[in-house]
């Protein structure tokens, strides 16, 4: 198998050798803090004399974020992302069926594009879907959450519960209708 053909399959590395990785982390992190006079260039650099090419900023930052990972006892996975993903691929990204990713886009709720019997949706559209779920989710708990003292007369936090339970349900039905 190429090299290429092995950066372009989802492959998981896990940390080891932590030893190797403080030093790189160590210098990635000072060239990356220094002062805005100079412009840091970064390279990958080989045996060769001539055997050297620039890193874009992006890049660096990749490699900054795998090495952290790493050194955390992290396993990182790196999985390229064609712009258009199948309904399977969205309903890995979303964490849901794929059943569920399709009555999202027949629901209108998820843009999606008709390729012969197949749906294609495009990457940006599932993140915006999702961050917007996140938010839905976060404002959910927030609206249901209750303050609960040990010292509450057990009547008043059964009380607080089932209104919060009434809370729940109301936005359920709305969102329904």
């Amino acid at each position: 198998m190429s090299a290429q053909t092995q950066a372009l399959e989802t492959r998981t590395f896990l940390p080891e050798h932590l030893e190797e990785l403080a030093p790189v982390l160590s210098f990635l992190e000072a060239h990356g803090q220094r002062g805005m006079t100079a412009t840091p260039s970064y390279a990958l650099v080989g045996t060769g004399e001539h055997e050297r090419i620039e890193l874009p900023q992006a890049v660096h930052q990749v490699l900054t974020q795998v090495v952290t990972a790493l050194l955390a006892g992290k396993a990182v996975t790196v999985a390229p992302q064609s712009m258009t993903l199948t309904t399977q691929q969205a309903a890995d990204l979303l964490g849901v069926s794929r059943p569920t990713v399709v009555r999202l886009i027949t629901e209108g709720h998820l843009p999606a594009e008709r390729v012969g019997n197949r749906h294609r949706i495009l990457l940006d559209n599932v993140l915006v879907y999702r961050d917007a779920r996140r938010q839905r989710q976060y404002d959910a708990l927030a609206e249901t959450s209750v303050d609960i003292d040990t010292e509450d007369d057990p009547a008043t936090i059964r009380e607080q519960l089932r209104e919060a339970r009434e809370a729940v349900a109301r936005r359920r039905q709305a969102a329904k209708a």
